[in-house]
Protein backbone atom coordinates (compact mmCIF):
# COMPACT_ATOMS: atom_id res chain seq x y z
CA UNK A 1 0.00 0.00 0.00
CA UNK A 2 1.11 3.53 -0.80
CA UNK A 3 -0.16 5.49 2.22
CA UNK A 4 -0.47 9.28 2.63
CA UNK A 5 -2.29 11.78 4.81
CA UNK A 6 -1.77 14.51 2.20
CA UNK A 7 0.11 16.78 4.59
CA UNK A 8 3.16 17.34 2.35
CA UNK A 9 2.22 16.63 -1.27
CA UNK A 10 5.23 16.98 -3.56
CA UNK A 11 6.49 20.56 -3.25
CA UNK A 12 2.93 21.88 -2.96
CA UNK A 13 2.30 21.52 0.78
CA UNK A 14 -0.73 20.34 2.72
CA UNK A 15 -3.31 19.45 0.07
CA UNK A 16 -5.14 16.80 2.08
CA UNK A 17 -6.18 13.32 0.93
CA UNK A 18 -7.87 14.28 -2.34
CA UNK A 19 -4.87 16.35 -3.39
CA UNK A 20 -2.61 13.41 -2.54
CA UNK A 21 -4.65 10.76 -4.36
CA UNK A 22 -3.38 11.28 -7.93
CA UNK A 23 0.20 11.32 -6.67
CA UNK A 24 -0.31 8.03 -4.82
CA UNK A 25 -1.96 6.54 -7.92
CA UNK A 26 1.10 7.58 -9.90
CA UNK A 27 3.40 5.92 -7.35
CA UNK A 28 1.42 2.70 -7.71
CA UNK A 29 1.80 2.84 -11.50
CA UNK A 30 5.57 3.30 -11.06
CA UNK A 31 5.71 0.29 -8.72
CA UNK A 32 4.08 -1.88 -11.41
CA UNK A 33 5.99 -0.50 -14.38
CA UNK A 34 9.47 -0.51 -12.86
CA UNK A 35 9.40 -3.53 -10.54
CA UNK A 36 6.20 -5.49 -11.29
CA UNK A 37 4.98 -4.83 -7.74
CA UNK A 38 1.22 -4.57 -7.33
CA UNK A 39 0.35 -1.53 -5.20
CA UNK A 40 -2.70 0.53 -4.43
CA UNK A 41 -3.20 4.02 -3.00
CA UNK A 42 -4.50 4.60 0.53
CA UNK A 43 -5.17 8.25 1.34
CA UNK A 44 -6.36 8.98 4.86
CA UNK A 45 -8.72 11.76 5.89
CA UNK A 46 -6.80 12.36 9.10
CA UNK A 47 -3.46 13.92 10.00
CA UNK A 48 -3.41 12.60 13.54
CA UNK A 49 -0.30 10.39 13.68
CA UNK A 50 -1.88 7.97 16.14
CA UNK A 51 -4.87 7.53 13.86
CA UNK A 52 -2.62 6.99 10.84
CA UNK A 53 -0.70 4.31 12.76
CA UNK A 54 -3.91 2.63 13.92
CA UNK A 55 -5.39 2.45 10.40
CA UNK A 56 -2.20 1.18 8.77
CA UNK A 57 -1.77 -1.51 11.42
CA UNK A 58 -5.41 -2.55 10.92
CA UNK A 59 -5.01 -3.10 7.15
CA UNK A 60 -1.47 -4.52 7.29
CA UNK A 61 -2.45 -8.24 7.40
CA UNK A 62 -3.48 -8.07 3.74
CA UNK A 63 -0.29 -6.33 2.58
CA UNK A 64 3.30 -7.21 1.75
CA UNK A 65 4.73 -3.79 2.53
CA UNK A 66 3.93 -0.16 3.40
CA UNK A 67 5.33 2.78 1.42
CA UNK A 68 4.61 5.99 3.34
CA UNK A 69 4.34 9.07 1.13
CA UNK A 70 3.92 12.82 1.43
CA UNK A 71 3.58 12.95 5.22
CA UNK A 72 5.02 16.08 6.80
CA UNK A 73 7.82 16.28 9.38
CA UNK A 74 8.03 15.60 12.26
CA UNK A 75 4.97 13.31 12.19
CA UNK A 76 6.53 11.21 9.44
CA UNK A 77 9.47 10.23 11.68
CA UNK A 78 7.18 9.13 14.49
CA UNK A 79 4.79 7.24 12.23
CA UNK A 80 7.55 5.39 10.39
CA UNK A 81 9.41 4.41 13.56
CA UNK A 82 6.26 3.11 15.23
CA UNK A 83 5.15 1.09 12.22
CA UNK A 84 8.61 -0.41 11.73
CA UNK A 85 8.64 -1.50 15.35
CA UNK A 86 5.09 -2.83 15.42
CA UNK A 87 4.68 -4.50 12.00
CA UNK A 88 6.41 -7.56 10.55
CA UNK A 89 6.34 -6.32 6.93
CA UNK A 90 8.66 -3.75 5.28
CA UNK A 91 7.83 -0.10 6.02
CA UNK A 92 9.59 2.83 4.35
CA UNK A 93 8.96 6.56 4.16
CA UNK A 94 9.97 7.06 0.55
CA UNK A 95 10.30 10.84 0.77
CA UNK A 96 13.08 10.31 3.29
CA UNK A 97 14.99 7.20 2.30
CA UNK A 98 14.20 6.89 -1.39
CA UNK A 99 15.18 10.51 -1.96
CA UNK A 100 18.36 10.18 0.10
CA UNK A 101 19.44 7.11 -1.85
CA UNK A 102 19.02 8.68 -5.30
CA UNK A 103 20.66 11.94 -4.22
CA UNK A 104 23.68 10.06 -2.86
CA UNK A 105 23.92 7.98 -6.04
CA UNK A 106 23.57 11.10 -8.19
CA UNK A 107 26.29 12.94 -6.29
CA UNK A 108 28.68 10.00 -6.58
CA UNK A 109 28.33 10.28 -10.35
CA UNK A 110 28.30 14.09 -10.44
CA UNK A 111 31.56 14.19 -8.47
CA UNK A 112 33.17 12.07 -11.19
CA UNK A 113 31.87 14.39 -13.90
CA UNK A 114 33.30 17.52 -12.25
CA UNK A 115 36.46 15.65 -11.16
CA UNK A 116 36.07 16.24 -7.43
CA UNK A 117 36.50 13.72 -4.63
CA UNK A 118 33.08 12.72 -3.29
CA UNK A 119 34.11 12.75 0.36
CA UNK A 120 35.50 16.31 0.15
CA UNK A 121 32.38 17.88 -1.37
CA UNK A 122 30.91 20.86 0.47
CA UNK A 123 27.16 20.31 0.33
CA UNK A 124 24.32 22.72 1.12
CA UNK A 125 20.83 21.27 1.48
CA UNK A 126 17.98 23.73 0.97
CA UNK A 127 15.06 22.41 2.99
CA UNK A 128 15.09 20.88 6.45
CA UNK A 129 12.03 18.67 6.19
CA UNK A 130 11.89 14.90 5.92
CA UNK A 131 13.88 14.69 2.68
CA UNK A 132 16.51 17.24 3.72
CA UNK A 133 17.14 15.46 7.02
CA UNK A 134 17.44 12.03 5.41
CA UNK A 135 19.75 13.30 2.65
CA UNK A 136 22.06 14.92 5.20
CA UNK A 137 22.25 11.77 7.31
CA UNK A 138 22.96 9.46 4.37
CA UNK A 139 25.55 11.77 2.80
CA UNK A 140 27.42 11.87 6.09
CA UNK A 141 27.25 8.07 6.37
CA UNK A 142 28.68 7.93 2.85
CA UNK A 143 31.70 9.96 3.94
CA UNK A 144 30.89 13.62 3.29
CA UNK A 145 31.71 15.71 6.37
CA UNK A 146 30.86 19.27 5.27
CA UNK A 147 27.06 19.35 5.08
CA UNK A 148 24.98 22.45 5.85
CA UNK A 149 21.18 22.30 6.05
CA UNK A 150 19.05 25.43 5.70
CA UNK A 151 15.40 26.17 6.30
CA UNK A 152 13.32 29.29 5.66
CA UNK A 153 15.02 31.06 8.58
CA UNK A 154 18.63 30.28 7.63
CA UNK A 155 21.26 27.70 8.44
CA UNK A 156 20.74 25.05 11.06
CA UNK A 157 23.51 25.80 13.53
CA UNK A 158 24.05 25.02 17.20
CA UNK A 159 22.77 27.89 19.31
CA UNK A 160 20.15 29.16 16.86
CA UNK A 161 16.96 30.03 18.67
CA UNK A 162 13.59 28.38 18.04
CA UNK A 163 14.93 25.12 16.62
CA UNK A 164 12.50 22.28 17.30
CA UNK A 165 13.58 18.79 18.30
CA UNK A 166 14.74 17.12 15.11
CA UNK A 167 16.19 20.35 13.68
CA UNK A 168 18.16 20.87 16.87
CA UNK A 169 19.57 17.35 16.56
CA UNK A 170 20.35 17.93 12.89
CA UNK A 171 22.20 21.16 13.73
CA UNK A 172 24.38 19.22 16.16
CA UNK A 173 25.32 16.66 13.49
CA UNK A 174 25.89 19.02 10.55
CA UNK A 175 27.44 22.42 9.75
CA UNK A 176 30.92 21.68 11.17
CA UNK A 177 32.16 25.18 10.25
CA UNK A 178 29.28 26.73 12.23
CA UNK A 179 28.14 28.91 9.34
CA UNK A 180 25.41 31.34 10.42
CA UNK A 181 23.04 33.44 8.35
CA UNK A 182 20.87 32.76 5.34
CA UNK A 183 21.38 30.67 2.22
CA UNK A 184 23.70 33.27 0.70
CA UNK A 185 26.21 32.72 3.49
CA UNK A 186 25.79 28.94 3.35
CA UNK A 187 26.57 28.61 -0.37
CA UNK A 188 29.82 30.56 -0.27
CA UNK A 189 32.36 28.17 -1.81
CA UNK A 190 29.94 25.21 -1.84
CA UNK A 191 30.45 22.43 -4.38
CA UNK A 192 26.85 21.21 -4.27
CA UNK A 193 23.39 22.65 -3.64
CA UNK A 194 20.57 20.15 -3.13
CA UNK A 195 17.10 21.70 -3.15
CA UNK A 196 14.27 19.83 -1.44
CA UNK A 197 12.05 22.78 -0.60
CA UNK A 198 9.95 24.65 -3.16
CA UNK A 199 9.93 26.84 -6.25
CA UNK A 200 12.16 29.92 -6.24
CA UNK A 201 14.17 29.04 -3.15
CA UNK A 202 17.44 28.88 -5.13
CA UNK A 203 18.42 31.99 -7.09
CA UNK A 204 21.13 32.54 -9.74
CA UNK A 205 22.97 34.71 -7.19
CA UNK A 206 23.33 31.67 -4.91
CA UNK A 207 24.90 29.61 -7.68
CA UNK A 208 27.28 32.43 -8.58
CA UNK A 209 28.77 32.21 -5.07
CA UNK A 210 29.51 28.48 -5.36
CA UNK A 211 32.92 26.98 -6.07
CA UNK A 212 33.82 26.32 -9.71
CA UNK A 213 32.24 23.27 -11.37
CA UNK A 214 29.20 23.55 -9.13
CA UNK A 215 26.53 20.84 -8.94
CA UNK A 216 22.88 21.83 -8.47
CA UNK A 217 20.13 19.32 -7.70
CA UNK A 218 16.83 21.27 -7.76
CA UNK A 219 14.42 18.50 -6.81
CA UNK A 220 11.11 20.16 -5.88
CA UNK A 221 8.21 18.87 -7.97
CA UNK A 222 6.49 19.90 -10.13
CA UNK A 223 8.36 23.23 -10.16
CA UNK A 224 12.06 23.03 -9.20
CA UNK A 225 13.80 25.52 -6.90
CA UNK A 226 15.50 26.96 -9.99
CA UNK A 227 14.99 26.07 -13.64
CA UNK A 228 17.90 24.19 -15.26
CA UNK A 229 18.54 26.87 -17.87
CA UNK A 230 18.83 29.54 -15.17
CA UNK A 231 21.14 27.35 -13.07
CA UNK A 232 23.46 26.70 -16.00
CA UNK A 233 23.44 30.34 -17.00
CA UNK A 234 24.55 31.21 -13.45
CA UNK A 235 27.54 28.86 -13.75
CA UNK A 236 26.46 25.39 -12.63
CA UNK A 237 28.26 22.55 -14.41
CA UNK A 238 25.84 19.72 -13.54
CA UNK A 239 22.12 20.33 -13.01
CA UNK A 240 19.51 17.75 -12.05
CA UNK A 241 15.82 18.02 -11.22
CA UNK A 242 13.16 15.63 -10.00
CA UNK A 243 11.32 15.76 -13.32
CA UNK A 244 11.37 13.15 -16.06
CA UNK A 245 11.02 15.73 -18.84
CA UNK A 246 14.37 17.37 -17.99
CA UNK A 247 17.83 15.77 -18.27
CA UNK A 248 19.40 14.16 -15.18
CA UNK A 249 16.31 13.12 -13.25
CA UNK A 250 17.02 12.57 -9.55
CA UNK A 251 13.77 11.34 -8.08
CA UNK A 252 12.85 8.78 -5.45
CA UNK A 253 10.90 6.88 -8.11
CA UNK A 254 14.28 5.58 -9.27
CA UNK A 255 14.77 3.82 -5.94
CA UNK A 256 11.60 2.72 -4.19
CA UNK A 257 10.34 0.11 -6.71
CA UNK A 258 13.60 -1.83 -6.58
CA UNK A 259 13.90 -1.54 -2.82
CA UNK A 260 10.47 -3.08 -2.31
CA UNK A 261 11.01 -5.70 -5.01
CA UNK A 262 14.12 -6.81 -3.14
CA UNK A 263 12.38 -6.71 0.22
CA UNK A 264 9.41 -8.73 -1.00
CA UNK A 265 11.54 -11.29 -2.86
CA UNK A 266 13.71 -11.85 0.20
CA UNK A 267 10.97 -11.65 2.85
CA UNK A 268 12.86 -8.91 4.71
Amino acid sequence: AVVSDGSAVLGLGNLGPLGALPVMEGKCAIFKEMANVDAFPIVLDTQDPEEVIRVVKAIAPGLGGINLEDISAPNCFYIENRLKAELSIPVMHDDQHGTAIVVTAGLINAAKVVKKKFETLKVVIVGAGAAGRAIALLLMKAGITDVIVTDSKGTLVVGRQALDGYKRELAQMTNPRKVEGDLMQAVEGADVIVGVSGPGSIAPAHIEKMASQGVVFALANPIPEIMPTDAKRAGASVVATGRSDFPNQVNNSLAFPGIFRGALDNAV
